[in-house]
C-alpha cells in the first residue's frame, strides 16, 4: 500500500515513542535532526546509535537530550542501531512504536511524525518513507539491486527499498531483530517483517537529506552498500 500524507499536517498530538537516530560524523546537521523529532513527538525517548563518529556528534546529541549508544568505534550502521535498540528495549512496551531515523535529515525530521501516526493508527507495522523529492547522484544500481532482492525473497514491489526511516510496530520490531549487518539493515528490516506476516507501507513526505554524489567516496559508499545487500540477499534464501 502506498499513501502521501500532508507533510503540513499538525503533528503535536504525539508522544512517547522510542526513535533511534543512525549517525556517523553528522556534526553539521545532528542538533538540527533532533530539535525537530523533539518538537514533532513531544515526550520521546531519543537514543542515538553512533557509529564511531570522530567529530561533535555525540557530544552534540547529548546536549540536545539524546541517549548516546556507542561502541567507540565504526561497526556498522546495522551492527549500531541494533545496540542502541538494545539498550531502549526494557523502555519498549507492547503498544509502542519505534521510529528509526536517520541524522542527516534536519528540520525535515519532524514529517517523520507522519509515519508513526499510520503504525499508532493500526493500519500498518511497518511505515517507510519514500523521499517525494529524489537527491542522490548515482547511477540507481545499489536502489534497483535492493528492490530486486527484497522482490525475490518476500515477493514485496517497493519505491524506497534503502530508506533508513521507517516506524515499526513493538510486533514488527521483535520480527527483525537483530538487524541486518552494515547497509544492508533497510532491505533486511522489510524482507523479515515480510515473512513474519507484518503489513508494510510506503508513505511519501518532502524529507531532504545529505545524499552521496558522483565522487570517488560517493562510489566507493555505493560499492559498500551494493556488497552489504547482496549479504543480505544470501543469507535470506
Amino acid at each position: 500500500m502506498d499513501r502521501t500524507i500532508d507533510s503540513g499536517a499538525d503533528r503535536s498530538r504525539h508522544a512517547g515513542p522510542i526513535v533511534v537516530v543512525a549517525a556517523l560524523d553528522e556534526a553539521e546537521r545532528i542538533a538540527a535532526t533532533l530539535g525537530a523529532l523533539r518538537r514533532a513527538l513531544p515526550g520521546a525517548r531519543i537514543f542515538l546509535a553512533d557509529d564511531g563518529s570522530t567529530d561533535a556528534t555525540a557530544e552534540l546529541a547529548r546536549g540536545a537530550g539524546a541517549t548516546v549508544v556507542s561502541a567507540g568505534r565504526v561497526i556498522g550502521k546495522g551492527a549500531a542501531v541494533t545496540m542502541a535498540l538494545s539498550q531502549a528495549g526494557p523502555a519498549i512496551g507492547s503498544d509502542d512504536t519505534v521510529l528509526l531515523c536517520d541524522g542527516d535529515l534536519g528540520e525535515s525530521a519532524g514529517l517523520l511524525a507522519a509515519l508513526v501516526d499510520e503504525v499508532r493508527a493500526g493500519r500498518t507495522d511497518l511505515a517507510v518513507a519514500v523521499f517525494r523529492t529524489s537527491v542522490g547522484g548515482g547511477f540507481g544500481l545499489a536502489r534497483g539491486f535492493a528492490r530486486w532482492a527484497i522482490a525475490r525473497r518476500c515477493g514485496l514491489d517497493t519505491r524506497a527499498p534503502i530508506s533508513g526511516q521507517r516506524a515499526l510496530s513493538a510486533r514488527a520490531l521483535a520480527a527483525v531483530l537483530p538487524l541486518a549487518d552494515g547497509f544492508g539493515m533497510e532491505i533486511g528490516i522489510t524482507i523479515d517483517a515480510v515473512r513474519a506476516g507484518c503489513r508494510v507501507e510506503e508513505v511519501e513526505l518532502d524529507l531532504v537529506h545529505r545524499a552521496s554524489h558522483r565522487t570517488p567516496a560517493g562510489f566507493a559508499h555505493r560499492a559498500r552498500q551494493l556488497i552489504d545487500f547482496a549479504r543480505v540477499y544470501l543469507r535470506r534464501r
